[in-house]
């Protein structure tokens, strides 16, 4: 079966998560946007394992996979898939002498490199790889210019795209010939411009259970990843942090990346970052479906500050009380019926699935926008 999988959330254990991330809430939102796969999320938690150990009992309309994110001792981030809580455990165990933070925080920082993190994982049945691998901060790409520099001889099993990133900016990359991309929302917030904002679709053999999730990943069964234009990402652009005024790679190093205008550090976008490690014609990739959130549409219709004013909401649900499910309304429904509940929500998605948007990049910390012809 074909199934809509986010695999990278977090939970309120982990720094800047809202207190509403809680699994029933988590559940209710993923029905809503049409996902039949979730990450818990900070997986190495206890705690967080308490809270979710009573859904995983009664597991039905969504698979639930127990996942966590990992910070080693240059920074990168590591995103680990296992199929019971036990193998965080056993991981766990095996981290603790290296980490103070491993039964405190979500995402706990552990004083080993990756080649030994990723080492563990696979010792205890996991899979492993880099998380949000474009990202200039705590990233594979943002210290290392090969996998091999950060994982040394160990295999990794995945590597996540990040918000800032579409997989032509890995698919140049030699080291990533036959590595899974994954696209994930990373979401800290159980809201619906946040659950699925980005996600996978992939092919399930038989039922659907975490093994055979897990199983699809490996054999890099992904028939579609799904997201934001690359140039939505906060750093997609050579950007100050400050001010974050654009610039372009030529123009960083001649300013010494410090932005001649207030002084502020000059980050290295993502796009700047991903043409300097590709190498040689692009291998292939399965599609990658650019989307906007439903709720983040109406919002850009409307012209209110928030996708939860009480019109914006009154709109998004009658959507899915007449589809069931945003990924279904933003990919498949036909825009005859789309237009019966809204036509400038049918004109926008004509937009988008037609390629009619006009991008406003983003950069230095700042996300970027984008506009509908």
């Amino acid at each position: 079966m074909l199934a809509n999988a986010d695999l990278h959330i977090h939970s309120p254990f982990s720094m800047a998560v809202s207190g509403a991330m809680r699994p029933e809430k988590l559940l209710i939102a993923s029905k809503v946007k049409g996902l039949h796969v979730l990450g818990t999320g900070d997986a190495m938690h206890p705690a967080w394992q308490q809270e979710w150990k009573p859904f995983l009992e009664n597991m039905q309309e969504i698979c639930v996979v127990p996942t966590g994110e990992i910070e080693d001792d240059h920074r990168v981030h590591h995103l680990v898939l296992a199929e019971e809580f036990g193998q965080f455990d056993q991981l766990r165990d095996l981290l603790a002498p290296k980490s103070r933070s491993i039964g405190t925080n979500g995402r706990p920082h552990v004083y080993l490199s990756g080649e030994i993190i990723a080492e563990h994982a696979h010792e205890v049945g996991a899979l492993i790889g880099p998380a949000h691998a474009f990202t200039p901060w705590t990233a594979l790409f943002a210290y290392h210019d090969s996998v091999a520099g950060c994982y040394g001889d160990e295999k990794i099993d995945l590597l996540e795209l990040g918000l800032s990133a579409d997989s032509s900016y890995g698919a140049g990359i030699p080291d990533l010939s036959g590595v899974p991309f994954l696209s994930n929302s990373d979401a800290h917030s159980p809201q619906l411009e946040k659950i699925g904002r980005e996600f996978n679709r992939i092919q399930v053999s038989g039922h659907l259970s975490v093994r055979n999730v897990l199983d699809c990943i490996r054999a890099g069964e992904i028939t579609m990843n799904a997201g934001f234009f690359p140039e939505e990402g906060k750093y997609n652009r050579t950007a100050c942090i400050r001010c974050f005024t654009q610039y372009s790679l030529e123009e960083a190093q001649q300013h010494n990346w410090r932005c001649p205008a207030d002084g502020g550090l000059i980050k290295k976008g993502v796009s700047d970052r991903a043409r300097e490690l590709s190498r040689g014609i692009p291998g292939p990739r399965p599609p990658y479906l650019h989307i906007v959130p439903l709720g983040q549409i109406i919002q850009t219709l409307e012209g209110t500050s928030s996708p939860h004013t009480k019109k914006c909401r009154a709109i998004y649900d009658a959507f899915i009380m007449a589809f069931g499910n945003e990924i279904d309304i933003l990919i498949s429904a036909p825009l005859p019926e789309i237009r019966a509940v809204h036509p400038g929500v049918a004109d926008a998605i004509a937009a988008l699935r037609e390629n009619r948007v006009i991008l406003h990049p983003g950069g230095g910390g700042k996300y970027g926008t984008f506009s509908l012809t």
